[in-house]
């Protein structure tokens, strides 16, 4: 019993420690608590439209709101309204800048999200991680809920990026074949490689 007991105190210890450098070795893209458009590692994220942005039937537009996805009031969220609910083929959505950011110490992009229940939200929509070689990676999230709940996507499936030591951007899409309802607003937090 005595051994047993000696054995769980040392897992126990062993998780701990694992966890410790875990949180320890993440790096922090966007927390958002500036309320400025600027990331943690120093680069813009902005809104982008489909073609020049001159078709008004579709749009996307990003502001900061109160309190963030640990339950706390003293940071800021990003608020994402999307719409694309048109006649025309429609898509759009916001992108972080990273100029060159190397992630191969990492093997994960994590991040919260909610969706409004007052607004309405689609349960899903598209990311893409573009590499140095710019062509897009995407990877769905899914299963999106009003209650704030941590995303993690492995590297792994963002399947084009074989070199993660010069990323060029994180890009989240709305389009009309994939969100549904066409028309709504999400909520994210902090932005991380882990």
């Amino acid at each position: 019993m005595r051994k047993r007991m000696v054995f769980l105190l040392s897992a126990a210890l062993l998780i701990f420690s694992a966890s410790s450098v875990f949180a320890e070795g993440a790096a922090v893209i966007a927390d958002f608590n500036s309320g400025e458009a600027v990331s943690n590692l120093g680069q813009g994220f902005e809104v982008w439209l489909k073609g020049d942005g001159s078709d008004t039937t579709q749009r996307c537009e990003i502001s900061f709101a109160d309190g963030d996805a640990m339950g706390g009031d003293s940071g800021k969220v990003l608020r994402v309204d999307y719409d694309v609910d048109s006649e025309n083929p429609a898509y759009n959505g916001m992108r972080f800048n990273f100029e060159g950011y190397d992630a191969s110490a990492f093997t994960a992009l994590s991040f919260y999200v909610k969706g409004d229940a007052e607004k309405g939200f689609s349960p899903k929509f598209k990311m893409e991680m573009i590499g140095a070689n710019k062509r897009p990676s995407p990877a769905m999230v899914l299963d999106i809920t009003p209650e704030w709940q941590k995303i993690t996507i492995p590297f792994s499936e963002f399947f084009g990026i074989r070199d993660w030591t010069a990323l060029h951007q994180l890009v989240i899409v709305f389009a009309d074949i994939v969100n549904n309802p066409k028309t709504g607003t999400y909520y994210f937090d902090n932005f991380s490689f882990e």
